[in-house]
């Protein structure tokens, strides 16, 4: 399985839930590919928002080695599943999709609600992360 966490930067919602997922597929011993990507340029490059790093070193999660990339259209075809964090997110993400196909790999992280953005805030990053943290555990149940 091949799952893309998706958000607006790459640096705050997607790192997460690709360090917390990757950490978890691990745990269980998937053989999972997990990465994560923004629909936003910005960051190309740059680790995670050092408040996100924070909240996953403190839920036991190191995501400091990952860099911010952008979502493109080959990353399709490289995913099985492409999970994104807002509905502007979902709307941009299957813009860019060419087939019906394409589109369907596309769902909102949490089912039918939006992970909030905790950029302007800094005291959403802990309850994200453990927002993060428990849809993680379920897609896993859910997909193993």
């Amino acid at each position: 399985m091949k799952i893309l966490m998706v958000c607006l930067g790459n640096i705050c919602r997607s790192p997460l839930a690709e360090g917390i997922m990757r950490h978890l597929s691990q745990s269980h011993k998937l053989d999972w590919e997990i990465a994560s990507a923004g629909t936003g340029n910005w960051h190309i490059g740059k680790e995670p928002d050092r408040r996100s790093i924070l909240a996953a070193k403190q839920s036991g999660y190191d995501i400091s080695s990952q860099r911010a990339q952008q979502f493109n259209y080959n990353m399709f075809k490289a995913y099985d599943l492409i999970l994104v964090m807002d509905r502007n997110n979902l709307s941009d993400v299957q813009r860019l999709a060419k087939t019906a196909e394409e589109r369907e790999k596309v769902k909102l992280f949490l089912d039918n609600d939006e992970v909030t953005d905790p950029y302007w805030d800094d005291s959403l990053f802990e309850s994200v992360c453990k927002q993060v943290e428990e849809r993680c555990k379920e897609i896993i149940k859910q997909l193993s």
